[in-house]
């Protein structure tokens, strides 16, 4: 017992220490970043109508609870309450991680106009067919391995499956796995993070 309460007053010393420091600068907020193109320009691949309802509410509410907790940490610690602290740990990286995702989600789509959906060319496509075998199996083994990751969303194309499996997409009642990915821009973020990675291999 009387480690733990060394341990916590140290904690609480260090963050109040931190706190000191950072009281010079306000509480940072977030904000509903603007989409890099209009909701309904994704379209047929995604409605716009979905399109606005993931902007304007999903990652809205990620941000206001996002913010919201970051406030509630920042009271915590100007008040040296570290159970309080503890317990919003999860409130941030739920909430934080949805914020971060759904931006990098945003940045990976594009309309058919900026070449969202054409097949990656070059190499990233090569590297694709090399490592993968082609861009079906690479999106196969992205569905599959992605369903088990929270929050896979921006990463896996995950989210692009779940929605279309609900009609969310209103390209028709089959969704193939081109369809799901019709809007992916694969010379963004994610074929980025692609092309490095089997590069390191």
């Amino acid at each position: 017992m009387a480690l733990r309460s060394l341990a916590t007053r140290k904690t609480l010393t260090l963050a109040l220490k931190s706190t000191r420091l950072a009281q010079s600068r306000a509480l940072q907020t977030f904000s509903l970043p603007d989409l890099p193109y209009d909701y309904g320009a994704l379209e047929p691949s995604i409605s716009g109508e979905i399109m606005q309802l993931h902007h304007q509410k999903h990652h809205q509410t990620y941000i206001t609870n996002y913010n919201k907790a970051l406030e509630q940490l920042h009271d915590a610690i100007q008040k040296g309450d570290s159970s309080t602290v503890v317990k919003l740990q999860s409130a941030i990286k739920f909430n934080g991680g949805g914020h971060i995702n759904h931006s990098i989600f945003w940045k990976n789509l594009a309309p058919i106009s900026e070449g969202g959906g054409e097949p990656p060319h070059g190499s990233l496509g090569w590297a694709i067919d090399t490592n993968f075998g082609s861009l079906e199996s690479l999106i196969q083994k992205m569905n599959a391995e992605g369903a088990a990751l929270q929050g896979s969303v921006a990463w896996t194309g995950q989210g692009v499956e779940e929605a279309c499996g609900r009609n969310h997409y209103k390209s028709g009642s089959t969704c193939d796995q081109r369809a799901k990915f019709s809007s992916l821009a694969w010379d963004r973020c994610l074929g980025a993070c692609i092309l490095s990675t089997v590069q390191e291999r």
